[in-house]
């Protein structure tokens, strides 16, 4: 697609367009609960150090150009760029944050490829199921470990594999409002 074509496409009401350096164009659902989840992870990621590795939408480098920008991540503190990306290698924790066109990706796909490359914490914080799934010990294709936390339940506190721990406020991440319908 050009960016011509692309700047005149009309894309669905509710969704954001990503371009990423590679050429690739991503369309994904936005919502508030969606962007206040990210804004309440990322304020519990302050336990760990104002200047501590933490992104979000950021394009992480995978093997076989499955890159990807995860809605958050917590990175080794030594990790370093590669040009303007991150390697996967440098990853400590991965979250997705569910949309309701994201739903299969986030609990399927990305769990698969998560586990594939290793990375040693994947967490699906889902809004609409009130829930949070911590999967553990990748396997290279999956994780032997996953572990269900429900929406107001205290603090989750998260081993990382460089010693430290993320603990995140089950009682503070949002839930979608109903629209009355």
């Amino acid at each position: 697609m050009s960016v011509d074509a692309v700047l005149h496409t009309e894309f669905p009401t509710g969704y954001v367009v990503f371009f990423g350096i590679d050429g690739k164009v991503v369309m994904t659902a936005q919502s508030e609960e969606h962007s206040s989840t990210i804004r309440s992870m990322q304020i519990d990621s302050l336990a760990l150090g104002r200047h501590a590795k933490v992104i979000s939408d950021v394009y992480i480098d995978f093997p076989a150009d499955e890159n990807s920008a995860p809605d958050f991540a917590i990175m080794r503190e030594d990790a370093q760029r590669q040009g303007k990306r991150y390697g996967f290698e440098d990853v400590l924790l991965i979250a997705e944050v569910v949309s309701v066109s994201s739903a299969r990706a986030d609990y399927d796909d990305c769990t698969a490829k998560y586990g594939r490359y290793g990375i040693p914490v994947y967490v699906i914080v889902d809004p609409y199921a009130a829930e949070v799934v911590v999967h553990t010990r990748p396997t290279g294709s999956d994780y032997i470990a996953a572990h269900t936390h429900k929406y107001g339940s205290g603090k989750l506190p998260v081993e990382l594999a460089d010693g430290r721990t993320y603990t995140l406020d089950l009682d503070e991440l949002p839930r979608p409002v109903s629209d009355g319908r």
